[in-house]
């Protein structure tokens, strides 16, 4: 293949991840992103199988439950002539290394904020993870249609909880709750807000320009024009210059469940949505795009199809072109590697690949031996940087109910290990009896707990322990910390030393008394 025709697949591309905190609307924009591309017919219904009527990115039974997304989901889609893989992340108040883990994967986030609520907590910790990876972040404030903040204190918002400067591209007309519209500042039109029949279908729009809204806006539109006059006095126009150098934000409003705005947000991903770039090797230095093809692997996940109990291994192509029964090397451990059993995904939906390019994301069905952070390449070797781990923040004993289900036990809990839903820590001298499971969230022992139980057969019984801090260590501190009785050190399956503390005076008094033992703290990647 020519890098002529590499480089205009590639310029179609845009890899993007969602993010947001609970209830902001993010699985609904994702749905609606879909519904203007025209993957499906009608909000949650999917067009090969219409009758599934869950979320589309909401595969797991848990999730279809309670209404929230607990797993990341890819999904891939077509909008005007551009390919877009869109990596959905849980939005639940417990997240888990798999939320971490996907944003690797990712060129582009969109933070979807409600418009009530402005940046929470669980928002600002997701964006932590983009700032460190020097990821580009989109806004869109949501909820428009409903009471909440105006849009200046927004701005404002934006400004002083993540250090952002955000530009926004479109102005509300109207005060929340009772919502116009919204002007594009790049042509001047004012785009009039009209409510569908619970947002099922694509919403028709009225178009105006500067002259015809002037007629008929109202005051509303004069008030919103004079805003948007006083941010063209100040400078604050787009410039993608410091929006991909993590300086900036573009700003969008609109409503999902509505379906306003959609499209426009959807357009600008095309028109300011980074297409893929070189990634750079574990030393440095970046793989060319036209270099031969290469991955890494960000995502393991097991029983998306529960009819057959499979364990999906996804992977995002770095440089060069994928073809389908290719062979590529394993980094890891230097073996041929078919990628015969290719697909991309649509939630539950698959579709068998037989070619992809650098930012396409790519499902290796029963791939048992690939795991997070792998590379996979073709004649010039190359090596990723690792994916890291996380300081975990609650601990569970988690003891087999079932001593017949030992091997269901022992294999649910490496699967659940490896897709980073829990991290599991053992003791030199206990093994798997009192295997002590550490989660960034809570609620993810509920999602250990029901996936062993459904999907394989192995309930649990957790118990709590005193355990609320924990830092890396190595030997001599496993060593040192022999003698502290309120702590102990465990062993994570990555090889990594844990020690756990029952609070932070127990932490701080050994640090005291041991000030050369080794005791580090990850968050987000970045070491505190």
């Amino acid at each position: 293949m020519s890098n002529a025709a590499l480089s205009s697949e590639v310029a179609r591309r845009r890899t993007f991840a969602i993010i947001s905190h609970p209830d902001a609307g993010k699985t609904t924009l994702t749905e609606k992103f879909l519904l203007y591309a025209g993957a499906i017919e009608a909000a949650g219904a999917v067009k090969a199988r219409r009758s599934a009527r869950a979320a589309t990115s909401d595969w797991m039974g848990m999730e279809q439950q309670r209404g929230i997304s607990i797993t990341s989901a890819a999904l891939r889609f077509e909008f005007q002539d551009v390919i877009f893989n869109l990596l959905d992340t849980p939005g639940h108040r417990d997240f888990s290394e798999d939320t971490y883990r996907v944003l690797a994967a990712a060129d582009c986030a969109v933070m979807v904020l409600d418009a009530a609520k402005g940046v929470e907590p669980q928002t600002l910790k997701l964006f932590d993870v983009c700032r460190a990876r020097g990821i580009p972040l989109v806004s869109f404030i949501n909820k428009f249609d409903r009471p909440g903040l105006s849009p200046l204190e927004l701005l404002d918002n934006i400004d002083s909880k993540i250090g952002l400067t955000p530009v926004p591209v479109t102005w509300p007309v109207g005060i929340p709750g009772d919502f116009k519209g919204v002007i594009d500042r790049r042509t001047g039109d004012f785009y009039r807000y009209d409510k569908t029949v619970h947002g099922a279908t694509i919403a028709p729009e009225m178009v105006m320009t500067h002259e015809q809204a002037a007629l008929k806006g109202g005051d509303d539109y004069i008030t919103a024009r004079e805003e948007i006059e006083l941010l063209d006095a100040v400078g604050s126009g787009f410039d993608s210059k410091p929006f991909l150098a993590g300086e900036t934000t573009p700003v969008f409003f609109g409503s999902a469940v509505s379906n306003f705005g959609v499209r426009l947000l959807l357009e600008a991903m095309i028109e300011i949505g980074p297409p893929p770039v070189p990634r750079v090797d574990q030393d440095g230095v970046p793989r060319s795009l036209d270099s031969p093809f290469s991955a890494f692997v960000f995502k393991v996940q097991a029983n998306m199809d529960p009819n057959h109990r499979d364990r999906i291994a996804f992977f995002r192509v770095c440089s060069g072109r994928f073809d389908r029964g290719m062979t590529a090397v394993h980094g890891r451990t230097g073996r041929p590697y078919s990628l015969k059993y290719a697909h991309q995904m649509f939630g539950q939906e698959r579709e068998t690949v037989d070619e992809a390019y650098p930012g396409d994301i790519i499902g290796v069905v029963n791939a048992t031996d690939l795991g997070i952070g792998d590379s996979l390449y073709v004649e010039v070797p190359v090596a990723f940087p690792a994916i890291p781990s996380f300081a975990p923040e609650h601990f569970m004993v988690a003891r087999n109910k079932d001593s017949g289900r030992y091997k269901q036990f022992r294999r649910g809990i490496q699967q659940l290990d490896e897709e980073g839903v829990i991290q599991v820590l053992r003791h030199p001298d206990r093994g798997d009896q009192d295997l002590i499971l550490a989660a960034v969230g809570p609620m993810q022992f509920e999602v250990a707990q029901y996936r062993l139980a459904e999907e394989f057969g192995s309930p649990i019984e957790l118990s709590p322990t005193n355990y609320n801090i924990a830092r890396r260590t190595d030997e001599a501190g496993r060593d040192a910390l022999r003698s502290m009785w309120q702590a102990e050190v465990f062993t994570r399956s990555d090889g990594d030393l844990l020690a756990l503390f029952p609070s932070r005076f127990q932490l701080e008094r050994f640090q005291a008394d041991h000030p050369g033992v080794t005791l580090e703290r990850i968050v987000a990647g970045v070491d505190e």
